[in-house]
């Protein structure tokens, strides 16, 4: 979905109305199942979503989301058109480049699919030739200089990436192992498509794990947002969002 959409996601709490420059706004891209994606009723949910409206809570800040393509993230960011990024983004050296991260939230691997029957496999040989689907800018697109001789195709969202494979535009999907899974295989459009070769945990193109990025001089957010996280773990919000999405616990673990 390239148009940005503004979602007014309030956070209840006792306290006290903050003024509108109090306000924090977060972003994510909306369309990266199960962690943030749009209902029919084109309310925006998802596993990150959730994840920030209690860090929200626990700091009591009133807080609002927006959506918009993945590569405008940062550049959003850093423009301060928002302030904080819960989107499932890997903490890697080349982003701390130009952006701090708090400490992760989640860690998962990477994760090749193809259709069912197909028998491509995720190697420099069994890719030549092939379409390789990857979401534009994020650490999968990086992963696929491994593969010179492939056709990689770049997305704005893993939503459209999906739908080409199973149109028959993409021979092989490369993305978090939890979206292709949960958000893909286990759902009607994915049922003809299947895992191709071992879960990706390369940490030189993955880093420490999934982590919120807020702007460099943001010190005191990015300390807020860690303490808020580590609250949350302990006071068993965090585990409440996690088993509304998953069955086992995304917490820790390999990073993607």
């Amino acid at each position: 979905m390239k148009k940005i959409l503004t979602l007014a996601l309030a956070v209840a709490f006792t306290a006290p109305i903050l003024a509108a420059e109090d306000v924090l706004i977060l972003a994510t891209n909306g369309t990266y199942p199960p962690f943030s994606e749009i209902d029919s009723s084109g309310k925006m949910i998802g596993f990150d979503i959730d994840i920030g409206l209690a860090l929200c809570a626990q700091m009591k800040r009133e807080c609002r989301y927006e959506q918009m393509d993945w590569e405008s993230l940062i550049p959003a960011l850093k423009g301060k058109k928002v302030d904080a990024l819960v989107t499932s983004m890997n903490d890697t050296p080349k982003r701390r480049e130009s952006v701090s991260f708090t400490d992760p939230y989640y860690a998962n691997p990477g994760l090749f699919v193809r259709a069912k029957g197909s028998n491509i496999e995720p190697t420099p040989e069994g890719v030549k030739g092939k379409v390789v689907g990857v979401l534009r800018a994020s650490i999968f697109d990086n992963v696929t200089d491994k593969f010179p001789d492939a056709n990689i195709q770049r997305y704005t969202s893993q939503e459209e990436a999906n739908l080409d494979a199973v149109a028959g535009r993409v021979d092989l999907l490369f993305a978090d192992k939890i979206v292709m899974e949960d958000g893909f295989l286990q759902r009607e459009a994915g049922k003809d498509f299947e895992q191709a070769g071992t879960e990706v945990n390369d940490k030189t193109y993955f880093g420490e794990g999934i982590s919120i990025a807020v702007r460099k001089e943001d010190d005191k957010l990015r300390e807020d947002l860690n303490a808020a996280l580590k609250a949350i773990k302990e006071n068993g919000v965090y585990k409440k969002v996690n088993d509304k999405y998953f069955k086992y616990d995304i917490s820790g673990g390999t990073a993607k």
